[in-house]
């Protein structure tokens, strides 16, 4: 559903403009949901002050948060004005993702909103940036802010994998286009539905000399559009809405957003943590820094087993 009732607003202090906060507001004037305002700090130098005793380093850690305390809160005053629930919290954790997984664990928030920036290619396959490990991690739904508004009447793409007949993908198709929906009924936008789909495996046209590349593009997209439209047609999407294309997701999921001039992606994201996450990542995260728009990632339901 798209009425959340609480929500998580992750703050970036090294930002002059706090984009995840900004959109949590204008998300909290459609659904009055409540808001805190979240921010992780740390500073290793307060660990390191050997001459000092622990209530002493207590004591600074203390006055480094009520600081940050005081910041948000002159943040937020504006909004509050206005009648929104906002509150505030600082925590001091030295890994800012394990922060906000616990926050959302302990507290039971429905929404994560933060704010993304683009990361190196290179240094991400290294080093995980926060928001991949939130979007692998995370229990709820993630919202990864960009730059690009919500203007009324705009429109809301839901990337499905509707060719797939693996239980967990249906479930998780279902969730992502009502879940689009819901949204769109709020922003008052139209959704699309795009489903990219694999071009014909060269090598298997090379070893293979009986194997027509032709037929077996021609079998693929036909299969790939007829799921997609049994998907539209059970929720109501208009025939002209669903994009069904040949290419990898990271490809395709970005230039129909473009073309359309998409003001949020809906995606599923399995999670993988550990070495598959490290060696092939996640379509979500392929996909993430190339849009100019939000990105709204959803997990599968627990209930459901992933192979």
């Amino acid at each position: 559903m798209a009425t959340y009732q609480d929500v998580l607003v992750v703050l970036d202090p090294s930002q002059p403009i706090q984009k995840a906060l900004d959109r949590a507001f204008e998300l909290a004037e459609h659904t009055a949901c409540r808001l805190t305002a979240f921010l992780s700090i740390y500073d290793f130098s307060y660990e390191m002050t050997t001459m000092l005793s622990g209530e002493e380093r207590e004591s600074m850690r203390q006055a480094v948060i009520t600081d940050r305390e005081i910041w948000i809160n002159e943040l937020v005053e504006p909004a509050r004005a206005k009648g929104i629930n906002v509150h505030v919290k600082v925590v001091w954790h030295n890994r800012p993702f394990e922060a906000v997984v616990k926050a959302v664990i302990d507290d039971g928030y429905d929404l994560v909103i933060k704010g993304t920036h683009n990361h190196d290619v290179l240094k991400s396959m290294i080093f995980t940036p926060t928001d991949w490990h939130i979007l692998r991690k995370c229990p709820c739904q993630v919202l990864l802010v960009k730059e690009h508004a919500w203007p009324s009447k705009g429109n809301i793409l839901a990337a499905v994998n509707a060719g797939s007949s693996q239980p967990h993908h249906q479930a998780l198709n279902n969730r992502i286009i009502r879940q689009a929906k819901a949204l769109a009924s709020m922003l008052q936008a139209d959704v699309h539905l795009v489903n990219a789909y694999p071009g014909t495996p060269i090598h298997v046209a090379i070893e293979i000399p009986e194997f027509n590349p032709a037929d077996y593009n021609d079998s693929m997209r036909s299969h790939h559009e007829d799921a997609a439209m049994v998907l539209a047609t059970e929720f109501g999407i208009n025939s002209s809405c669903v994009h069904v294309i040949e290419g990898m997701p990271e490809d395709v999921i970005p230039r129909v957003a473009g073309q359309i001039d998409a003001e949020m992606v809906v995606i599923g994201t399995i999670g993988r943590t550990g070495l598959s996450a490290a060696i092939i990542g996640n379509t979500a995260e392929h996909v993430i820094d190339r849009l100019d728009c939000d990105v709204l990632a959803l997990k599968p339901d627990s209930s459901i087993a992933i192979p």
